[in-house]
This record gives C-alpha cells, sequence and structure tokens, in this order.
C-alpha cells in the first residue's frame, strides 16, 4: 500500500526514463517490503528551478540538478535493514539503469497506520482486511 511521489526538475527526465523509474521503483518495494505486484500508486511532480529548492552537499552528498526526491509513504513495521536494503538498491539501480547518479536519489519514508489510508469510497478498506483476517 504505499504511495510513492517522485519530484524532479523539470526537463531533466524524458517519458521513458520516468517510466523506467517508476519501475525500478516498484520492483525495490517488491523484493524489500514485499508489497504485491498490482498495489502501485505513483505520482510525478516537474518542478519549475525557483521551486525546486536542495542543499547542493548536505552532509557531503554532491548533488547535481538530476536530484531526484522519492518520498514513499507506506505502512509501518519494515526493519531497519529492510529501509537501508530499499535505499541502497534504489540507488545502485536507478543509477545503472537510467544512467543518472546514485549521489541524486534521495529517498524519505514516511510510516503511517492502516487507519490513515482510504483507496476510495470513503472507507478505510485496511482496516476492514485487519478485521476480517482475524
Amino acid at each position: 500500500m504505499p504511495f510513492i511521489r517522485v519530484s524532479y526538475l523539470e526537463q531533466q527526465y524524458e517519458s521513458h526514463q520516468l517510466k523506467r523509474i517508476s519501475q525500478t521503483i516498484m520492483e525495490a518495494l517488491i523484493a524489500h517490503f514485499n508489497v504485491p505486484v498490482d498495489d502501485c500508486f505513483q505520482v510525478f511532480h516537474a518542478h519549475k528551478r525557483e521551486e525546486f529548492v536542495y542543499s547542493r552537499n548536505y552532509l557531503n552528498v554532491d548533488r547535481s540538478d538530476g536530484l531526484l526526491f522519492i518520498q514513499i509513504t507506506c505502512k509501518s513495521g519494515r526493519t531497519t535493514e529492510q529501509k537501508t536494503s530499499l535505499y541502497k538498491t534504489l540507488a545502485t539501480k536507478l543509477s545503472t539503469t537510467l544512467p543518472m547518479r546514485k549521489e541524486d536519489v534521495f529517498v524519505v519514508l514516511v510510516d503511517t497506520e492502516f487507519e490513515d489510508w482510504s483507496f476510495g469510497n470513503g472507507v478505510a478498506q485496511m482496516l476492514q482486511r485487519t478485521t476480517e483476517e482475524v
């Protein structure tokens, strides 16, 4: 049930590259977070230069205008190992398949609970699933 937001500087990536980014994120989520194949909800945002602000060298990471902000909102409960493996896989695979720089893969995880999700119809479907499974 992850919800993915990818932000980037406009004109840095073409549509075929965005498709590959989407696929790579999904593959990593399936491998590291055991996300079902059809649980894919992603939004891509291209930003004008004045809307895309970042430190070029915070924590000694040399970033460029090819920077991708990848925000993954998902159910809490993943281990530190799962999270760090996900980060490494995303940086490695994106840098080889696009190609892009590993330094430009910025990932933020936002943990939530089942009651924080409605997939439509004004219903908290994940709460219903856990009640039905009990």
